[in-house]
């Protein structure tokens, strides 16, 4: 998605840790068009797999799959990083260590909006080592859901987490594929794959 490159070639910013800030476009602020760009992208992707909901994870990848479930014309569920008062048992949790948030961060998704005989495609913002999108993954398979594909809107392809996540047999796609990136030499980013 071209859009998406050139706007993190001009507004990317390499941080320590290996951490890539694109608040401007997906963490913090959101650029509309841009988002809806996102959605439809990612629709005309998994729509071939007939999918019955979108999965994703507050709070980063709620826009780009908010926009994907519009689309297609289907709900979006979010895994929670709180479990709310309101949540019924079962609750379906896993737990993923995130880097931008300093820790481990638990993750539950309520029993009422996820479970057999569900078609689930997962948004969310990043695809790095793949350790997150793999306790969705694991959420999906225990409530019974079948999860048919992943997107992704930024890929460090460096972090290896596509090749992580190969033993999930389901297709990967994302908009933006970060080659490398370091604070001296800045980003080398081209479209998704």
């Amino acid at each position: 998605m071209q859009a998406l490159v050139d706007a993190i070639r001009q507004q990317g910013e390499v941080l320590p840790g290996g951490i890539l800030k694109v608040d401007g476009l997906v963490n913090h602020q959101l650029l509309p068009h841009l988002t809806r760009e996102m959605g439809e992208v990612f629709a005309a992707h998994f729509a071939p797999l007939n999918p019955g909901k979108i999965v994703t994870i507050e709070v980063s990848g709620i826009a780009p799959a908010i926009a994907t479930a519009m689309v297609l014309g289907v709900p979006m569920v979010y895994a929670r990083k709180k479990k709310p008062v309101t949540m019924k048992e079962p609750a379906f949790t896993a737990q993923s260590v995130s880097r931008t948030k300093g820790g481990v961060v638990d993750l539950f998704i309520s029993s009422e909006f996820l479970g057999a005989g569900d078609r689930v495609v997962v948004i969310d913002d990043f695809l790095a080592s793949g350790g997150t999108l793999r306790a969705l993954a694991g959420m999906i398979e225990v409530s019974g859901a079948e999860l048919l594909g992943i997107g992704c809107v930024v890929e460090k392809q460096f972090e290896a987490g596509r090749e992580k996540l190969a033993d999930l047999n389901v297709p990967i796609h994302t908009l933006a594929n970060i080659v490398r990136m370091s604070e001296a030499d800045g980003i080398e980013v081209e479209a998704g794959r």
